[in-house]
């Protein structure tokens, strides 16, 4: 039986003017796609343009990540938009990332919402809708990153546009097979041995450990690391060689 091939995304460029949040750098020696933030809850232009630049030498692709207009609360809140808002929102943030992109060589390849957009686009069909017709008003061929079974994956799908869904190495998961939220506590998961042992089991038995102790059924084609993370260059260093131990192929999607 052949063994799986598997994406790994971080999400980058999420510093701001002198603030620096994680390493860019060694994530991007790491993993096969960036979810490179793109202004609106994360991330100034000159360091969108120097990430691009340092994916492209790497050949790492670049996905563009689109959030709600929030840097203060770091695209964490949700806010209640009028869907054509939103549509125009996304549509503003990947054609900003794109421009970047090109002029450092490389282009976007995918879109992945981020934070509280993420999160609310799996139950809110009309915001998911929403971030859905940007997609693919920008381009139809730009495949989405996100949770199998949501919303937006449906929405996405109505409209033609390719799903790859995702698992979070260091988010735990509730039975139904959502994100804990970070207002609770153990959402975000530290130890490196635990999380390199459940994206083993993610990716190799598409089963993972909820919060409850069950275990639940995942599809899994894309894994993230949060770059932002304490000890985030720890923990996907630690996922790639055990997925590669595994006999697991690190392979971007695009």
């Amino acid at each position: 039986m052949p063994k799986p091939t598997v994406d790994l995304n971080a999400d980058l460029g999420e510093g701001f003017g002198v603030w620096r949040l994680g390493d860019d750098d060694a994530m991007l020696d790491i993993v096969t796609s960036a979810n490179v933030a793109c202004g609106f809850h994360a991330g100034d232009p000159a360091e969108l343009a120097r990430v691009c630049q340092a994916a492209a030498q790497r050949s790492v692709r670049v996905g563009a990540q689109v959030s709600y207009r929030d840097l203060a609360g770091f695209g964490r809140r949700y806010i209640d938009m009028a869907p054509e808002d939103l549509t125009a929102d996304v549509i503003y943030q990947i054609g900003a990332l794109q421009a970047l992109a090109t002029a450092a060589g490389t282009t976007v390849t995918y879109v992945k919402p981020h934070g509280a957009l993420y999160n609310t686009i799996v139950t809110d069909r009309a915001q998911a809708d929403a971030v859905a017709a940007a997609v693919h008003a920008v381009d139809p061929r730009l495949p989405v990153l996100g949770l199998a079974g949501s919303a937006f994956f449906a929405a996405a799908e109505e409209l033609g546009l390719r799903t790859v869904p995702e698992a979070f190495a260091d988010r735990a998961y509730r039975p139904d097979g959502q994100l804990v939220s970070r207002r609770e506590p153990g959402a975000v998961l530290h130890d490196v041995d635990d999380i390199a042992n459940r994206v083993a089991s993610m990716v190799g038995d598409g089963r993972v450990r909820a919060v409850d102790g069950s275990t639940i059924p995942i599809t899994v084609k894309s894994v993230c690391v949060h770059g932002d993370s304490p000890g985030a260059v720890r923990i996907a260093t630690a996922v790639r060689d055990r997925l590669a131990a595994d006999g697991v192929t690190l392979e971007a999607f695009t």
